[in-house]
């Protein structure tokens, strides 16, 4: 495939603008596929910050970048301007120790982050020191999708050591990176009690809502913007009044919406409308609804006059 002049500039103007960028499938935050995430998952291991570029936004790199660096598959890797490889060739290079070596002092040792026990937590945290060993100390971990953990461990000679409200708080370097900020407390109430970790660095995510809900927001105004994936047959059986098909007109209608501004997708019962509404997520939106169990959810809660099929 030869690369029209246009594209083969855009390529290099993508690998030149950071030291480290990885054409993958997905984004940091959200791999969509698992070669991309292992990538993702080393890299976070070794580097604060990188660039992703998501191909599948982009049939044109897709395509483009595989006849660029004559390479088949995805993801790819380019440090500082030079193609590494794929996911195969970078879990080797880690492993072997070169990866670091080519990262060079590219790949900063992560600070400790600002972590806050509060006093409640801290004391729970101390009833559960008490039974463990005598060096064990609290480990936090953080993931790349931003779910954390929290165990009694053994102190990590590897691992970065925050002290708060006399509690030792241990993370590995990609937590680290992912913590700033965090506070960690503990919470009774009706439901039970348990911890509660606040993490300001948390990435938005799609927000699930009953169909009440949904409604009571387009209802006030606060939603104006509800998309139907489904299928035009689909939607010829059954819809939700006010609505609008999601087809390649309502895509690049949104596109063009500020990314402050809420919007809604729904489906049947729910799945298709998700991958939507994170696709949008991804393309920077902020305030992203997916109507848990679709339109059929929709009928039996709001309006038995929409048809179930």
């Amino acid at each position: 495939m030869s690369l029209a002049p246009e594209l083969r500039q855009k390529i290099e103007s993508l690998i030149a603008s950071d030291a480290v960028v990885l054409f993958m499938k997905g984004s940091r935050n959200f791999p969509q596929c698992g070669f991309s995430a292992s990538v993702v998952q080393i890299l976070d291991t070794m580097l604060p910050n990188y660039t992703t570029v998501n191909v599948l936004a982009d049939a044109a790199i897709r395509d483009g970048i595989k006849a660029f660096s004559d390479w088949p598959t995805i993801p790819q890797l380019y440090v500082k301007g030079e193609f590494v490889g794929g996911s195969d060739i970078v879990r080797q290079l880690h492993a072997s120790g070169e990866l670091a070596t080519r990262l060079g002092d590219l790949a900063a040792p992560a600070a400790p982050p600002a972590v806050t026990v509060t006093p409640r937590a801290a004391e729970v945290l101390r009833g559960a020191l008490a039974d463990a060993g005598a060096e064990d100390v609290i480990h936090l971990s953080i993931d790349a999708r931003f779910d954390h953990g929290l165990d009694v461990g053994p102190r990590e000679a590897t691992s970065l050591t925050v002290v708060t409200n006399g509690i030792t708080v241990q993370l590995d370097a990609a937590s680290a990176r992912r913590a700033a900020g965090v506070v960690i407390d503990y919470v009774e109430g009706p439901g039970g009690a348990g911890f509660k970790i606040e993490n300001p660095n948390r990435p938005a995510a799609v927000k699930a809502i009953p169909p009440k809900e949904l409604k009571a927001l387009l209802d006030g105004g606060q939603v104006k913007h509800l998309y139907d994936v489904r299928t035009p047959g689909e939607r010829a059986t059954a819809t939700i009044a006010g609505s609008t098909l999601l087809d390649d007109t309502a895509a690049a209608a949104i596109e063009k919406l500020d990314k402050s501004t809420p919007i809604a997708f729904f489906c049947h019962h729910g799945g298709r409308s998700q991958n939507a509404a994170e696709h949008f997520l991804q393309q920077g939106f902020r305030t992203v609804y997916n109507l848990a169990g679709g339109i059929d959810a929709w009928s039996v809660q709001i309006d038995p006059t929409v048809k179930r099929y």
